[in-house]
């Protein structure tokens, strides 16, 4: 596929003019890495190595220590799991020291417990190594946990890109919060005289306004001070896959 406009620059090189110079910096893994599972871990490695220009013993090494596989290295790749098999292909995806690793459905086919060990070693693999990481899923409560970044993508068109941390900081100023009372009447009667309207959440003991931290501290204390219980305050964020069907109108990412 060829780029239609702009330019791609992977550590400063075009992968149009300089491509070959470009593309020494990427690692990839495409779902689930294929592996020769009759071989260890490590001879897989050993094996991957060879294809590459000088990949020391070192540094086989260095990437087993930093997937976690040292225990299991020398094991048959029969014997892993899914999830040991994503972090070999990643250790073989790093061997070359890239800049850039690019992960399709990393998360596909593994358990609760592998998704979370999959996710830590990444983030703690950008860290260690420097790398970029870029990840394509259709998973937005994965991405939302493990990336800083990130890019909506609907029927071929990039239509936003935001940082996580930057989403949570913006709710953090004002967002919906959820007050469980006693007497949901006498509070809504109570958030009127304050001018701040309400409405009750449902067919709960609840109420629900639009409120930041400083205004939860005054009504909850004008609930006490006039006479209503207040059993919980919690607030309500909008996660990444609510924000996502926003933007696109409840249509399928493409």
């Amino acid at each position: 596929m060829s780029l239609t406009g702009g330019e791609i620059k992977i550590d400063g090189y075009s992968i149009t003019k300089q491509y070959q110079k470009a593309i020494r910096n990427v690692g990839a893994i495409v779902e689930n890495p294929e592996m020769y599972k009759y071989l260890s871990g490590y001879q897989n490695l050993i094996h991957f190595a060879r294809m590459i220009p000088d990949i020391s013993d070192e540094r086989i090494e260095e990437v087993v220590k930093l997937v976690g596989l040292g225990a299991r290295i020398h094991d048959k790749v029969r014997t892993y799991s899914l999830g040991m098999r994503q972090r070999l292909g990643v250790a073989q995806a790093i061997l070359h020291r890239p800049k850039l690793l690019i992960l399709d459905e990393p998360t596909n086919g593994l358990d609760p417990a592998g998704i979370r060990e999959l996710r830590d070693y990444l983030r703690q693999l950008a860290k260690d190594e420097g790398i970029s990481i870029f990840v394509s899923s259709h998973l937005l409560a994965e991405m939302e946990l493990m990336c800083d970044r990130v890019a909506i993508i609907q029927n071929g068109k990039l239509i936003d890109v935001r940082s996580i941390k930057q989403q949570s900081d913006d709710q953090a100023e004002s967002r919906r919060f959820i007050f469980e009372v006693g007497n949901v009447v006498e509070a809504i009667a109570i958030m009127a005289r304050l001018g701040h309207p309400a409405e009750a959440d449902g067919q709960s003991a609840a109420i629900a306004v639009e409120a930041d931290r400083e205004l939860v501290a005054k009504l909850n204390a004008a609930f006490v001070e006039g006479g209503v219980s207040v059993y919980g305050i919690r607030a309500q964020s909008k996660s990444l896959e609510d924000q996502f069907l926003e933007m696109t109108g409840g249509e399928q990412i493409v």
